[in-house]
Protein backbone atom coordinates (compact mmCIF):
# COMPACT_ATOMS: atom_id res chain seq x y z
CA UNK A 1 0.00 0.00 0.00
CA UNK A 2 2.93 2.31 0.71
CA UNK A 3 4.27 1.76 -2.81
CA UNK A 4 0.86 2.28 -4.36
CA UNK A 5 0.59 5.70 -2.69
CA UNK A 6 4.15 6.67 -3.64
CA UNK A 7 3.77 5.66 -7.28
CA UNK A 8 0.16 6.69 -7.82
CA UNK A 9 1.20 9.95 -9.54
CA UNK A 10 3.24 8.13 -12.21
CA UNK A 11 1.01 5.11 -12.85
CA UNK A 12 -1.65 5.20 -15.55
CA UNK A 13 -5.29 4.59 -14.65
CA UNK A 14 -5.09 1.06 -16.13
CA UNK A 15 -1.78 0.23 -14.44
CA UNK A 16 -1.24 -1.73 -11.23
CA UNK A 17 1.82 -2.82 -9.29
CA UNK A 18 2.33 -6.57 -9.59
CA UNK A 19 5.53 -6.91 -7.53
CA UNK A 20 8.37 -4.84 -6.13
CA UNK A 21 11.85 -5.68 -4.92
CA UNK A 22 14.27 -3.63 -2.87
CA UNK A 23 17.75 -3.71 -4.31
CA UNK A 24 20.97 -2.73 -2.58
CA UNK A 25 19.76 0.85 -2.46
CA UNK A 26 17.24 1.13 -5.25
CA UNK A 27 13.89 -0.40 -6.22
CA UNK A 28 12.63 -2.47 -9.13
CA UNK A 29 8.88 -2.40 -9.67
CA UNK A 30 6.89 -4.66 -11.98
CA UNK A 31 3.56 -3.26 -13.10
CA UNK A 32 1.15 -4.93 -15.46
CA UNK A 33 2.49 -2.66 -18.25
CA UNK A 34 6.15 -1.91 -17.61
CA UNK A 35 9.23 -2.28 -15.48
CA UNK A 36 10.15 0.75 -13.35
CA UNK A 37 13.71 1.13 -12.08
CA UNK A 38 14.08 3.59 -9.21
CA UNK A 39 17.63 4.88 -8.77
CA UNK A 40 18.17 6.69 -5.49
CA UNK A 41 20.92 9.26 -5.92
CA UNK A 42 23.11 11.28 -3.60
CA UNK A 43 24.02 10.64 0.01
CA UNK A 44 20.48 10.95 1.36
CA UNK A 45 18.77 9.19 -1.53
CA UNK A 46 16.13 11.92 -1.70
CA UNK A 47 16.84 12.55 -5.37
CA UNK A 48 15.44 9.71 -7.46
CA UNK A 49 15.48 8.78 -11.11
CA UNK A 50 12.52 6.77 -12.39
CA UNK A 51 13.26 4.79 -15.54
CA UNK A 52 10.35 3.09 -17.32
CA UNK A 53 10.98 0.13 -19.57
CA UNK A 54 7.97 -1.20 -21.48
CA UNK A 55 8.00 -5.00 -21.49
CA UNK A 56 7.65 -5.05 -25.28
CA UNK A 57 11.06 -3.36 -25.60
CA UNK A 58 12.87 -6.09 -23.61
CA UNK A 59 14.16 -8.64 -26.10
CA UNK A 60 16.44 -10.61 -23.79
CA UNK A 61 17.27 -10.96 -20.11
CA UNK A 62 19.62 -13.06 -18.03
CA UNK A 63 19.85 -13.92 -14.35
CA UNK A 64 23.05 -14.74 -12.53
CA UNK A 65 22.56 -16.06 -9.03
CA UNK A 66 25.09 -15.66 -6.26
CA UNK A 67 27.77 -18.31 -6.08
CA UNK A 68 29.97 -19.36 -3.22
CA UNK A 69 32.08 -16.21 -3.23
CA UNK A 70 29.58 -13.69 -4.63
CA UNK A 71 27.36 -11.70 -2.32
CA UNK A 72 24.92 -10.55 -4.95
CA UNK A 73 22.79 -11.81 -7.81
CA UNK A 74 22.37 -9.94 -11.09
CA UNK A 75 19.59 -9.41 -13.55
CA UNK A 76 20.67 -8.10 -16.96
CA UNK A 77 18.08 -6.63 -19.31
CA UNK A 78 18.73 -6.14 -23.03
CA UNK A 79 16.74 -3.62 -25.08
CA UNK A 80 17.46 -1.48 -28.13
CA UNK A 81 18.68 1.20 -25.73
CA UNK A 82 20.65 -1.17 -23.49
CA UNK A 83 22.40 -3.12 -26.25
CA UNK A 84 25.18 -4.16 -23.86
CA UNK A 85 22.66 -4.84 -21.13
CA UNK A 86 21.45 -2.97 -18.07
CA UNK A 87 22.74 -4.77 -14.98
CA UNK A 88 20.65 -4.70 -11.83
CA UNK A 89 22.22 -6.06 -8.65
CA UNK A 90 20.21 -7.85 -5.98
CA UNK A 91 21.48 -8.48 -2.48
CA UNK A 92 22.18 -12.00 -1.30
CA UNK A 93 19.04 -13.78 -0.25
CA UNK A 94 16.87 -11.87 -2.73
CA UNK A 95 14.24 -13.86 -4.54
CA UNK A 96 16.04 -13.66 -7.89
CA UNK A 97 14.12 -16.74 -9.10
CA UNK A 98 10.84 -14.90 -8.44
CA UNK A 99 12.17 -11.88 -10.33
CA UNK A 100 12.99 -14.09 -13.31
CA UNK A 101 9.51 -15.68 -13.26
CA UNK A 102 7.76 -12.31 -13.15
CA UNK A 103 9.90 -10.92 -15.96
CA UNK A 104 9.32 -14.03 -18.06
CA UNK A 105 5.56 -13.73 -17.50
CA UNK A 106 5.48 -10.23 -18.97
CA UNK A 107 8.21 -10.50 -21.64
CA UNK A 108 7.58 -13.93 -23.16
Amino acid sequence: EELIEEFKPILTDEESIEAAFKLLRDLIIFTNMRLILVDKQGITGRKKEYRSIPYKSIHEFSVENSGSFDDDSELTIYTNIFKDGKKIEFKRGSAIVDVQKILAKFVL
